[in-house]
């Protein structure tokens, strides 16, 4: 039992190492909040094209920090984002963000 603990407590501990793993809470909880508000703001009526407009709430800040983060490196930033560079331009584009 404790042998079993203990692997679990460093599986904790090599996780929290991981700046992958690491993120998934937070950013998690806090579109989970945001969410939530959101149709408490609603007060009961539908709420249409929720999908896309959560996906452009996500998106839009998601490649202006990592293009600051990269220095405007779209070729850094495309490998972070696991995205081709191309697609990771159009998006810019799209967006009307500065590269």
């Amino acid at each position: 039992m404790a042998e079993q603990q203990a692997r679990q407590d460093e599986g904790t501990r090599e996780q929290s190492k991981d700046p992958q793993r690491r993120g998934v809470g937070p950013i998690r909880s806090c579109v989970r909040e945001s969410l939530e508000d959101y149709f408490r703001q609603l007060d009961g009526y539908p709420g249409s094209g929720l999908y896309k407009m959560v996906l452009t709430e996500m998106e839009v800040p998601l490649l202006e920090v990592v293009m600051r983060e990269c220095g405007g490196n779209q070729t850094r930033a495309s490998e972070i984002l696991g995205i081709n560079r191309g697609t990771l331009r159009k998006k810019l584009q799209y967006y009307g963000i500065e590269d």
